[in-house]
């Protein structure tokens, strides 16, 4: 079934544009403001608006399919590309995406994610949030076009299985992290909380202690309130590079201690530490790092996992850091990686290697754009998926169990 137009709106996303380096050197909250003056490109203000484009194709048939282009929270740092902005993109889109998809067959998504992914225009690739929301429109579009449900279309194409399992939901708070705990408890997420760790002065503390009474807290109050004795979801705490702004991004043995401390105040539960340092420089030395306090953590049999974020991009840098242990498991964080197949190949290698595949992304998407997410998920079946967009948490947990649940009862009464 053929393409035969494509039409572009403006959008909002679930939560914010932040200026992650100002945030770091010190930007404090007003509200839901920060205050202060921004310091990376094209940031009219330290946080701002998010912004989408939904991107629609008809097909001959009179039915529409459509994905989300979204960028990340913190666009323009750790190697990403810069701000996304809809009215500087919308034209582009329409000048050149559109020409080279009308009267094209919407018959095999790899083969036109493929194409639109590696598309250059004036000698430069498309913007990833372009990439991401124009390959969950193809992929919407072949499902459609061939009766299939998207999840089936990226395992008949990957030669993998659709689960026959709700995959685990990974909840994050924002900086509301203790009323929003009590929402995951409540709705009784896997995973929990992310609690959004991004300053040494506020949040973790110059010795570590208020994240170490955090943790302590989250475990008592799990125990507590949980609504059956068997739930015990797992810990997972983004620290956006504060341990090692405390300790050195290097001093392996020093972090390891302070860890293996977290770890044993988080029982009887299991702990994740995402992004223990943030070096800010490159992809190489982010990799560097996070392998030796990996191998820090092993030697010395702390129960406690690693998982990279920072300057983990693209498909090529989580297969580095796979490739070479960097962090016991790895974000594989959506509109990062541009085109959704580079997500799925992504979670896909991670699986062969025996290293955690965690299909993240950002609070800062749109309900469409975790639908299709979901989808790729159950195909792909990585540890766990973020439940996105927002950080009100019982909007995107919404959103992502309510799929997987739509998924199951489909293929079960096709069964039937």
């Amino acid at each position: 079934m053929k393409i035969v137009d494509l039409i572009c709106s403006g959008g909002r996303t679930g939560f914010y544009f932040d200026d992650q380096r100002a945030i770091k050197r010190g930007a404090e909250h007003d509200g839901m403001f920060y205050t202060g003056q921004p310091v990376t490109d094209k940031f009219q203000s330290i946080r701002q608006a998010g912004e989408s484009i939904s991107i629609m194709l008809l097909l001959e048939d009179g039915r529409l399919a459509y994905g989300d282009c979204a960028a990340v929270q913190y666009s323009g740092a750790g190697g990403r590309d810069p701000l996304f902005l809809s009215q500087e993109f919308i034209p582009l889109i329409e000048q050149h995406i559109k020409p080279l998809l009308i009267g094209r067959e919407a018959d095999n998504f790899r083969q036109l994610s493929m194409l639109v992914d590696n598309l250059h225009i004036d000698g430069q690739r498309l913007h990833t949030a372009i990439r991401y929301g124009l390959t969950q429109a193809i992929l919407d579009a072949v499902a459609q076009s061939t009766g299939r449900l998207m999840c089936e279309v990226v395992a008949d194409e990957y030669q993998c299985s659709v689960s026959e399992q709700p995959i685990p939901i990974f909840t994050q708070s924002g900086d509301d992290r203790y009323n929003n705990v009590d929402k995951m408890i409540i709705k009784g997420a896997q995973v929990l909380p992310h609690a959004l760790i991004n300053n040494v002065e506020e949040k973790l503390g110059r010795q570590g202690e208020k994240l170490a009474d955090y943790v302590a807290w989250l475990s008592r109050r799990i125990r507590q309130q949980r609504q059956r004795p068997d739930y015990a979801p797992v810990l997972h705490i983004d620290v956006y590079g504060t341990i090692g702004q405390i300790f050195g991004n290097t001093n392996y043995p020093a972090m390891a201690e302070y860890i293996a401390r977290l770890g044993a105040l988080a029982k009887p539960f299991h702990l994740r530490i995402e992004g223990p340092m943030d070096c800010d420089c490159n992809c190489e030395t982010q990799m560097q790092a996070l392998a030796g306090l990996t191998r820090e953590l092993d030697a010395r049999g702390i129960d406690v996992e690693l998982v990279a974020d920072e300057w983990c991009n693209t498909l090529e840098d989580i297969q580095y850091f796979a490739d070479n242990r960097a962090g016991h498991m790895v974000q594989i964080k959506t509109p990062d990686l541009g085109g959704i197949n580079n997500t799925i190949e992504a979670v896909l290698y991670c699986n062969a290697r025996g290293v955690g595949a965690y299909q993240g992304g950002t609070c800062n998407e749109t309900d469409r754009s975790e639908q299709i997410c979901v989808h790729c998920d159950m195909a792909k079946q990585p540890v766990q998926i973020l439940a996105k967009p927002g950080m009100g948490v019982d909007e995107g947990y919404m959103i992502v169990y309510n799929e997987m649940q739509r998924i199951l009862a489909l293929r079960k009464a096709r069964r039937r």
